[in-house]
């Protein structure tokens, strides 16, 4: 009953496992083998008593240790098909052939089983171990009932029983070493340090993804207040969303007040207890920060039933965050499971990692943009005084050239191109400037209507065709849509002054994880060169991203750019 209690407080270890580690496979594969070779020697050292044809238990063991061979043949060329459920299952059956084939209900093989529990459990956690333990008695009582012709029911029971009792405690053992696994994993993750590119706001989006994802959950909701401000902001990551936090809600202290009724140092769970299962009421309990002891909140019972109505849910965690200057809450959602004390626990744990770091972030924020800000400013200036002014006085002088040619000067047409050319440069430049003096746009058409602008003059200017091609669901904040167009744009320059080509495709591709950028230049004649472009991936690495330069047989160049957000 403690075990079964201590479950209780456990979420489910199956969701989101981890990767099963070579090492633990080998460990695996290398035990199955030396099992079944001990078990075969053991048959020659010590036939027994068989209760089916002494044939049949050869072929059984000896097909066991062929099986065995051959995986661990596999797991060497690092076969994918020797960590599935299927070879945990086909254990499962080879166990009870072996048992069928050495004395049903008097084989001294029977314990192999405990070796498949132990594998399924500590490989993907307590459902598959119970699974996988509740199997395994099954076979052993037929194998046993096939085998045996007169049976003793006590001794079946006696060991069936100690196959389910040991392969329960096994498999809980194994599902709470996974879970403590994906808990490490995931602290580790969210503790890592943002890219300051990416903001806050990136921050907070990937510590609701992950969190939902963690306690598969439906949604997570985030609502805080810094300092004095009168308005909170709401934040949250849905499932049919795939975890995305979108943008920032600004609500007010009306519309938060259902969400912030328990106490600033409380942390609450709302979950169906053993009595509502017979129809009685959920129970909202709660834990005082620095407290162990968790107690029944009934003076906000009806505050609780009346918020896991207006959020849907069937149970619902909430911690405060910890935050220096300021208020909020984190609420975890779950429509279909029930979460658990050890739940609240661990996200209070979560929050108390994240959100220290989160206001770092912030307050680095700030002095990055005030720094930013202005050197803005002198770069605008900068630009208008040693660029802008020396393409007018270039543009100024082509014009007075243009005028002392004669009316049939064969140069007049490339004396217009000229001055047309250094016309949009200097328009370019001082919207650069513009830009560049009061910040990067926040609106994302604003990237791709640049990128094809930039691509409409090589087309003009150098009779270079580039397709932009993209995905118009994807949002990036304004500091990564800047260095986007500054990757794209080099990469869209490099096909002009590198290659002959004179046709190219950019491909952006943005899902939950990455930016997935491709250049492409047209099959070109010339001898290819094998290169890397070093702007490029200067960038790319400041983001966290990776570059890789692939060419085709037709002579066609692509560089990939994948960027985390």
């Amino acid at each position: 009953m403690l075990q079964q209690q201590q479950l209780q407080e456990e979420p489910n270890a199956d969701m989101a496992l981890p990767l099963v580690d070579q090492a633990d496979l080998v460990m695996i594969s290398g035990m199955r083998l030396l099992l079944s070779v001990t078990a075969l020697l053991t048959l020659i050292i010590n036939p027994g008593k068989l209760g089916v044809p002494n044939q049949l238990a050869w072929l059984i063991l000896c097909s066991y240790v062929l099986h065995s061979a051959v995986l661990f043949v596999f797991l060497y060329f690092k076969h994918p098909v020797v960590h599935g459920k299927v070879i945990c299952w086909l254990d499962v059956l080879w166990c009870g052939l072996i048992v069928y084939g050495t004395g049903g209900a008097d084989s001294y093989f029977f314990p192999f089983f405990f070796f498949v529990i132990l594998a399924a459990s500590f490989q993907r956690g307590l459902d598959e171990g119970a699974r996988i333990t509740l199997a395994s008695c099954v076979l052993l009582v037929l194998a046993s009932v096939a085998s045996t012709p007169e049976l003793i029911i006590s001794h079946l029971l006696l060991r069936t029983t100690f196959v389910m009792a040991l392969g329960y405690m096994i498999a809980y053992w194994g599902g709470l070493g996974l879970l403590q696994k994906r808990r490490l994993a995931l602290l580790r993750e969210v503790s890592q340090q943002s890219n300051p590119r990416f903001g806050v706001d990136h921050t907070v989006a990937s510590v609701l993804q992950k969190a939902r994802v963690f306690f598969d959950a439906s949604s997570c909701i985030l609502v805080m207040r810094e300092g004095d401000a009168a308005q909170w902001q709401l934040r949250t990551a849905l499932e049919e969303k795939g975890g995305h936090a979108g943008r920032v809600s600004q609500l007010s202290e009306a519309a938060v007040a259902p969400l912030m009724v328990f106490d600033a140092s409380q942390s609450v769970l709302y979950a169906p207890s053993l009595r509502a299962r017979l129809g009685l009421a959920s129970v909202l309990t709660g834990v005082e920060r620095g407290s162990a002891k968790w107690q029944r909140l009934d003076a906000h019972g009806p505050q609780g039933a009346a918020l896991a109505e207006l959020l849907d849910a069937r149970s619902f965690i909430s911690v405060p965050l910890p935050l220096h200057k300021g208020l909020g809450r984190i609420y975890v959602i779950s429509a279909k499971n029930r979460l658990t004390r050890a739940d609240a626990k661990f996200l209070l744990h979560i929050v108390a990692q994240v959100f220290p770091l989160i206001e770092n972030i912030a307050i680095l924020d700030k002095l990055a943009s005030g720094a930013a800000y202005r050197e803005r400013q002198k770069i605008a200036r900068d630009l208008h005084d040693s660029t802008i002014q020396p393409y007018i006085g270039l543009r100024h002088g082509l014009s007075a050239l243009r005028a002392k040619a004669a009316a049939d000067s064969p140069l007049l047409a490339d004396l217009d191109k000229l001055i047309d050319m250094s016309g949009q440069v200097i328009g370019d430049l001082r919207r650069m400037a513009q830009t560049v003096r009061g910040g990067a746009q926040r609106e994302q058409v604003t990237l791709l209507v640049a990128l094809r602008r930039q691509a409409e003059q090589l087309k003009k200017f150098f009779g270079i065709t580039i397709e932009i091609v993209s995905d118009s669901a994807f949002d990036l904040s304004d500091r990564l849509a800047a260095e986007v167009f500054q990757i794209v744009n080099e990469g869209m320059s490099n096909i002009r002054k590198h290659t002959t080509a004179r046709e190219g495709r950019v491909t952006l591709v943005c899902d939950a994880h990455a930016l997935s950028i491709s250049i492409e230049n047209a099959g070109e004649t010339s001898s290819r060169v094998e290169f890397m472009p070093a702007s490029i991936a200067e960038r790319a690495m400041a983001l966290g991203g990776r570059v890789q330069v692939s060419q085709g047989a037709d002579g066609a160049t692509a560089v990939h750019i994948e960027i985390p957000v």
